[in-house]
């Protein structure tokens, strides 16, 4: 018997580690001489580097960036055993977690630190970076980022401008450094929204009210992102701006592609791929998966869409567990599921579900393939 557990983390109560850990002491209540495969999963938002550094028996490292608004910040990244690759995700960094409230102020923050934690990467040694950029709090097209990395951005006068948002309405003029190394480097971006780069369902219109802006700021930063996109199309002739993805983690999306030609794909993919689940998935017999909550969003290509379609390709059944399960059997079916099931066992308040969480993980896989005994050998 050969069962692969892939799980995401459930948001404020397990990691995606705890979830597989939990997972198995069901698993071998009923199957004690089964073949687990632990496949802890992210879909390119918090917890994607650690998740990836553990696939690759990577090795974690930290150091001293700037968050948001310039302030000294400790921020890590995971190393691949082989060195070779970098895992970082800009929400280290640049996140919207490092704020309080009152500090969100989209048009003021920058991605500086986000460059400073690739340049420490690139100092290491590597030749690829996956950079997740979920959770972000700036609305700044990446050039903060590219700051870091000796970029810099003139206005009309040929004066140096801030690398933040609200600089982006006056920019100019772009200079790219002439020492950089970047180019024996490949960048891959693990994205999980198709937003433009401005516009009504644009970076600033869309997530900038999260991140503290004024009805004005959106505008201005909306104006600034434009603004950005005709500079690199009239300056380098590259079209940014109608990119799937442009408009994600506040333009960071379009700046990757920009300054790193990066290859923007779906967190979940990105994932999948590092810790072969192909290639485990054929040789499976069952697949237990799950996140914190099941709901519309799911169908939009989180952890459990991309599991159940790999999994229907090769003809492998999936039983999902999460704590809240707000879809419908249609939804079940569309996933691709084979089974959903809540792991709570009486109504809670999320404080109190939070305490059990792992128990009730265990007993719930505990139950599942009790169930399934009898019909998968």
């Amino acid at each position: 018997m050969r069962v692969i557990l892939a799980p995401d983390k459930f948001r404020g109560s397990l990691t995606a580690r705890q979830v597989t850990d939990a997972m198995k002491e069901g698993v071998r209540q009923i199957w004690p001489d089964a073949q687990l495969i632990a496949l802890p999963l992210a879909d390119g938002g918090e917890g994607t580097a650690r998740v990836l550094t553990e696939a690759t028996k990577g090795t974690w490292h930290t150091t001293v960036v700037s968050d948001p608004l310039g302030r000294p910040v400790e921020a890590g990244f995971g190393l691949s055993g082989d060195g070779q690759t970098a895992f970082i995700e800009m929400a280290a960094a640049s996140g919207l977690a490092l704020l309080t409230h009152n500090e969100r102020r989209t048009v003021q923050t920058s991605t500086i630190g986000t460059g400073e934690l690739i340049q420490h990467a690139i100092e290491l040694g590597v030749e690829h970076v996956v950079l997740a950029i979920g959770g972000s709090a700036t609305t700044d097209a990446g050039i903060g980022m590219a700051s870091a990395l000796g970029w810099k951005f003139l206005d009309g006068q040929g004066k140096l401008l801030r690398a933040v948002g609200q600089s982006l309405p006056r920019l100019a003029r772009i200079v790219a450094p002439t020492d950089s190394d970047l180019s024996r480097i490949t960048f891959s971006v693990a994205c999980d929204v198709a937003n433009p780069l401005y516009g009504p369902e644009g970076a600033a219109y869309v997530y900038g009210p999260q991140k503290g802006a004024t009805t004005r700021e959106l505008h201005w930063a909306d104006m600034g992102l434009r603004r950005f996109a005709e500079v690199v199309q009239d300056q380098f002739n590259v079209n940014v701006a109608n990119v799937a993805g442009a408009g994600a983690a506040g333009g960071l999306g379009a700046g990757a592609l920009f300054f790193l030609n990066a290859t923007l794909r779906p967190g979940v993919d990105v994932v999948l791929d590092a810790v072969d689940f192909e290639r485990h998935v054929h040789q499976a017999d069952l697949v237990l998966t799950g996140e914190g909550r099941l709901d519309r969003q799911t169908l939009q290509g989180k952890v459990l869409k991309g599991v159940a379609d790999r999994a229907g390709l090769a003809e492998v059944p999936v039983v999902a567990l999460c704590g809240t399960l707000d879809l419908g059997p249609g939804d079940i079916d569309t996933l691709g599921l084979t089974a959903a099931f809540s792991v709570l066992k009486r109504p809670q308040l999320l404080d109190e579900a939070v305490l059990t969480a792992y128990a009730d993980v265990c007993e719930a896989t505990f139950n599942v393939c009790r169930l399934l005994r009898k019909v998968v050998r």
